[in-house]
């Protein structure tokens, strides 16, 4: 027990500043285990609320890499003194139905995951895959920009399959861990029980399967454990951030398959489901969020859940710190540096090479009177975001595109404009492409 939160304290003092470890992780202590819940006491429920909402990332990374604990639970020392935790105490018992992967963030069920049109489709296949898998849902596809749930649902569905199905082999794994894995096997010459292991799984949940592309041997193995599952019945599901057709360096022999079953987009989350992510979330960490204040960030924060749960998490723990409720001007001066309105200086030639390089194409492509659907879509786009990210008018913003009219230009935000709100799939386009322009 001692050993194994000294392993953590380790890895915490790696990733905090020596100030935060100092005042927050310094004075603690480990006073029992619990079925593989190693419980922590702190100086007070002020640190432990703190260390739960400022670092509740570092600590479930921390917590992946101990095999002896599977969470840890911080205890104020007044609580720990009037014995409420030694009432909660049974013996361990040997388990009686699959384990769950020690990956698999808690957090992440079907209960905390807020269902709106954008996100509707996916949710609902998700959940049909728990009660029932079927080979019109074998595979199920995931697809659509960062930070709009879709490691969420992977998550929930092996949470809830888990529960429901006691004895299934169940397998999370990002396609990063996979391509690790295989190497690792290539390199001890141990591929016999690589292919033993994937292939004996009931349910296959892969993330970020996009990252396999152009990675000629681990598409290869991925193909054949794809055929292996699939003619034993088993289920795949994966996530990427874009549809196969559109993914650069994917097989078409993978592509083919990936669309064998069902193709679920999630888009970006519109203003009411914004709002009721904020709400949701806040009421997770009992905190009072004012109604102005959810509107504030819904409408600030594009489309990103990451950034709204971000921007959120902040506002916690400012009202923590000081003690005091947190109204609307309080917001905006503790998200002013956050929630930055997109500043205007992103040249057309960047938004261009952006554009080209997402849909590989090139520039020129851009530039040309092909008005080939291939070229065209990522034209109209590129010049949409011209539009609302380059200082450029629409008549230098058409001298950019190979000497077009003022008016196609106007014409094609108005058509992207309206596509965004009527197509899931071009929305999450344009959303991956703002977010890689708001890092220039």
């Amino acid at each position: 027990m001692i050993e194994a939160w000294d392993n953590c304290l380790l890895e915490i003092k790696k990733s905090v500043s020596e100030e935060a470890f100092e005042r927050w992780f310094k004075n603690t202590k480990p006073i029992l285990i619990n079925q593989k819940e190693l419980f922590i006491e702190v100086p007070d429920s002020f640190c432990a609320e703190t260390i739960i909402v400022r670092f509740s990332k570092i600590i479930e990374e921390v917590v992946s890499l101990e095999d002896s604990i599977s969470g840890l639970r911080f205890v104020p020392s007044k609580v720990q003194k009037k014995h409420q935790i030694k009432e909660e105490v049974v013996p361990e018992k040997p388990p009686n139905k699959a384990q769950k992967p020690k990956f698999l963030n808690p957090k992440y069920s079907f209960g905390s995951f807020v269902v709106g049109a954008s996100n509707e489709f996916a949710h609902a296949c998700s959940l049909q895959i728990t009660e029932d898998t079927t080979k019109n849902l074998n595979p199920l596809f995931i697809y659509g920009g960062v930070g709009l749930g879709k490691t969420h649902l992977l998550h929930a569905i092996a949470h809830q399959v888990l529960e429901k199905k006691q004895r299934a082999k169940v397998f999370y794994t990002s396609s990063e861990n996979f391509i690790n894995d295989l190497i690792s096997s290539i390199q001890k010459n141990k591929m016999v029980d690589f292919r033993s292991r994937y292939r004996k799984i009931d349910f296959l949940l892969i993330d970020d399967i996009q990252f396999i592309a152009g990675k000629e041997r681990t598409q290869e193995e991925f193909f054949f454990t794809f055929n292996a599952l699939h003619e034993s019945g088993k289920q795949i599901i994966m996530t990427s951030d874009k549809n196969p057709k559109d993914t650069p360096g994917l097989e078409e022999r993978l592509k083919a398959r990936f669309v064998w079953g069902i193709m679920a987009d999630i888009g970006p989350p519109d203003f009411e489901t914004k709002v009721a992510i904020i709400q949701k979330k806040a009421s997770e960490l009992n905190f009072d969020i004012k109604k102005d204040v959810a509107h504030f960030i819904a409408e600030k924060v594009r489309s990103n859940i990451r950034e709204l749960e971000g921007c959120l998490v902040k506002l916690v723990f400012h009202s923590s710190l000081h003690g005091t409720e947190i109204n609307i001007d309080d917001a905006k001066e503790i998200l002013k540096n956050t929630l930055r309105d997109p500043q205007k200086g992103v040249s057309v030639d960047e938004i261009q090479k952006i554009v080209a390089e997402f849909f590989q194409v090139r520039v020129l492509d851009l530039k040309s009177k092909n008005r080939a659907r291939i070229f065209a879509e990522p034209r109209q786009i590129a010049m949409y975001l011209s539009r609302k990210f380059s200082s450029a008018s629409t008549t230098e913003i058409g001298t950019r595109f190979g000497g077009k009219d003022h008016s196609t230009v106007i014409h094609s935000t108005n058509k992207i404009t309206k596509q965004i709100k009527e197509n899931t799939a071009i929305a999450s386009t344009v959303n991956s492409l703002i977010e890689k322009i708001e890092t220039l």
